[in-house]
């Protein structure tokens, strides 16, 4: 491992345990999650549910 990748990977962590102590991690993974999802599976919303 590079010393930068080792540098990149703390920031990471850190922002990670900040984002959780603040109480905001639900909303984070939210924000991020949802762009995803919509990505991965674009015509989701247009399924009807049959039984």
């Amino acid at each position: 491992m590079v010393v930068g990748e080792v540098v990149a990977d703390a920031e990471a962590v850190l922002e990670l345990r900040a984002v959780q102590a603040n109480g905001d991690l639900d909303d984070c993974l939210t924000y991020h999650h949802t762009p995803e999802h919509q990505r991965t599976y674009p015509d989701q919303h247009d399924y009807q549910l049959g039984a």
